[in-house]
């Protein structure tokens, strides 16, 4: 009966931080996203919608067992679910990221609403399973939607250990993955040769290596593009904050960078979802919005780099 104040307070706080993601001072209306507007593209391998904006974990919820970070991790997992994402993506490298998301969908009943994400790690392949298993463990979760391999580490046996689990139905999808514009000529040998449901690469309105071949050869190929490092870990918004928006952004129903950003990544036709990071209820519902119509067309998309480029 000790503890009872104590768990009390964690309900009473929890129940503040949803109700702040629930109602919280937001952006314009225009900027905010309903659930039933969010727009999705199909995973190529199996024709299952996802939303265009997921949810990144990398360092934002690395927070320990923290009650106050935690219940604000929890509170951005319950803006985003709210607001109609999906897909999660974490990785064993991301320190308690990954029992801090299964602490958010377990508060927030969510499992059913997750579309999981997460990657194998580890130079040594025998250890794939068991770290793959402590990963599921940390979640919740009874399978992954989608394990990677994360920056090629050992990729040849880290994939041949994923795709049998995807064969014996332990995991849906199969990826591979790298970022900051890595090892690009290896990825697209990879991307030619493997079995691959998905593959994750850095790209955004200044990194744009991947439209070369890396973007046209996966649409060619049918393997899903989820886009890391959408604002460059938040160097990209701060580079462009202070500066104003094209008029023609409205064009666009794009009310701040994050979402002038955003809209031109996931317009891309083989790109299947940006996965920013955040800390913050407003900011997962401004990046939510960038998800709704209108996207630019490849004339516009041209048009908003080159006014990036500019600045």
């Amino acid at each position: 009966m000790a503890s009872e104040p104590h768990a009390l307070t964690r309900r009473q706080l929890l129940g503040g931080l949803l109700a702040l993601a629930a109602g919280a001072a937001l952006p314009p209306c225009s900027a905010v996203a309903e659930p039933g507007d969010i727009l999705t593209r199909r995973v190529p391998a199996t024709g299952e919608a996802l939303p265009l904006v997921g949810l990144g974990s990398w360092i934002t919820f690395n927070v320990g067992d923290d009650p106050l970070l935690l219940a604000s991790c929890t509170a951005v997992m319950a803006a985003f679910f709210a607001g109609g994402g999906r897909m999660i993506d974490s990785s064993p490298m991301y320190g308690s990221s990954q029992a801090t998301i299964g602490h958010g969908l377990a508060e927030l009943d969510a499992a059913e609403r997750v579309y999981a994400a997460d990657k194998v790690w580890t130079s040594r392949p025998a250890e794939g399973p068991a770290q793959i298993e402590a990963s599921r463990r940390d979640w919740g979760l009874p399978r992954f939607d989608l394990l990677q391999v994360h920056n090629l580490l050992a990729w040849e046996e880290n994939l041949a250990t994923l795709q049998a689990m995807r064969a014996a139905g332990e995991v849906r999808h199969v990826g591979i993955t790298t970022s900051h514009g890595r090892r690009h000529a290896a990825l697209e040998r990879i991307l030619r040769e493997a079995d691959l449901d998905f593959v994750q690469l850095t790209y955004n309105i200044v990194d744009r290596e991947a439209e070369r071949r890396l973007l046209p050869l996966a649409r060619e190929r049918g393997i899903g593009v989820i886009a890391n490092r959408p604002f460059q870990q938040k160097r990209l918004i701060r580079r462009l904050e202070g500066k104003p928006l094209p008029d023609w952004a409205a064009e666009l129903g794009a009310a701040t960078w994050a979402q002038f950003i955003l809209k031109f990544i996931v317009s891309h036709p083989a790109v299947s979802c940006a996965i920013p990071a955040t800390t913050r209820v407003d900011h997962v519902r401004e990046n939510l919005a960038a998800a709704r119509e209108p996207l630019p067309d490849a004339a516009l998309r041209r048009r908003m780099a080159d006014y990036v480029h500019r600045l």
